[in-house]
């Protein structure tokens, strides 16, 4: 399973897919998932839905696991003089990262770029005490401006261009691992019940566009009306100069949320099974909406039962995001624990407020 891991891993990290153009990532992702579930397809938003049908009596429960496949990037916002590139960000972008970084500029052909800026020796002195703005930065691709104009047009999207590596140990860096990682979870879950007989129907769901707002959850949600909906992202992992409050142990299994936007029984259950099952775990206090696919989940039509799993992660929203894979690999059994048991009895005895 790990080496599997590492090659999906790998390979999806590296697919470009801001939110809005993640057609790429749903055509990876479909080739992998394809030989775990009966149904697929792809929603009128772009999610791509995929259906593990139960085994158990009509009418079985609806059991949702999300994870978003978007990541933050630009949009070519003006071709200047001499073949330079301004841009706008998509999603959360901190401009203290980007100055010489690569990227990829997806236009009629993907088109290599760097991320300049003027030299430390020509700034004036206020402009060395300040960190750079997004409006302040160009992307260079090496072509004159008639060239670029053949390729590249206002509105194109661009990534951030980074190869996936392997660190010491079990850690992994790239860029879009929030939440690429989450689904490779989404992966190992479907990989773990292949032989077990389920009684529930699992919708297994890539999201769009949860960085620009949970976009994506909130429309399979609607359209899907499950019993219940557990979310896979990532959470801060803890590192120097963070509020250990803040933040959740690297290598010590996912994060299980508890607060108002999960509920009880779902929170509790995931400790439940995590202790029986020796399944590293730790817990991580949500005191309001979670900034995940878990906030959707929830207020959708009447309400759905939420819960959400957290895999830690250091950098997140640079190029060199930080995960370790049994931490993945831990997210992905636990919520296989969590489907293999829901039956209707599961559902009529939540009722613990």
């Amino acid at each position: 399973m790990k080496d599997e891991l590492k090659e999906f891993l790998a390979q999806v990290v590296a697919i470009p897919g801001i939110s809005g153009q993640e057609g790429r990532v749903a055509l990876f992702l479909k080739q992998w998932f394809e030989p775990y579930v009966q149904e697929i397809r792809m929603d009128s938003l772009g999610n791509l839905v995929m259906c593990r049908r139960g085994e158990g009596p009509e009418p079985r429960p609806r059991l949702l696991l999300t994870a978003h496949m978007d990541e933050i990037g630009f949009l070519v916002s003006k071709i200047e003089i001499g073949g330079f590139l301004r841009f706008t960000a998509v999603g959360g972008i901190d401009a203290r990262i980007l100055l010489g970084q690569e990227v990829l500029v997806l236009g009629r052909s993907d088109v290599p770029g760097v991320i300049g800026a003027k030299p430390p020796h020509l700034l004036a002195e206020e402009e060395r005490k300040k960190a750079p703005r997004l409006e302040d930065l160009f992307i260079d691709v090496g072509l004159p401006g008639e060239q670029l104009e053949n390729v590249v047009q206002i509105g194109d999207p661009i990534v951030l261009k980074r190869d996936p590596q392997a660190l010491s140990g079990e850690s992994w860096t790239g860029k879009a691992l929030d939440d690429r990682a989450g689904l490779a979870a989404l992966y190992v879950c479907l990989r773990s019940l292949e032989r077990v007989r389920v009684p529930a129907d699992i919708f297994v769901v890539a999201t769009v566009q949860e960085e620009l707002g949970t976009r994506g959850a909130t429309v399979c949600t609607f359209g899907l009306i499950p019993d219940i909906g557990i979310a896979v992202d990532v959470g801060f992992g803890e590192m120097p100069g963070l509020p250990e409050e803040d933040t959740i142990a690297m290598g010590e299994g996912p994060a299980i949320a508890l607060g108002p936007n999960i509920h009880p029984c779902i929170g509790q259950d995931l400790i439940r099974l995590a202790k029986e099952h020796h399944i590293p775990h730790q817990i991580e206090v949500a005191p309001g909406p979670t900034g995940t696919d878990a906030r959707a989940i929830q207020i959708s039509r009447g309400g759905v039962a939420a819960g959400l799993l957290s895999i830690p992660l250091r950098y997140m929203h640079t190029p060199v995001e930080v995960v370790q894979m049994q931490d993945i690999i831990s997210t992905g059994r636990l919520l296989a624990l969590f489907a293999g048991q829901l039956d209707r009895a599961y559902l009529e005895g939540m009722r613990c407020y």
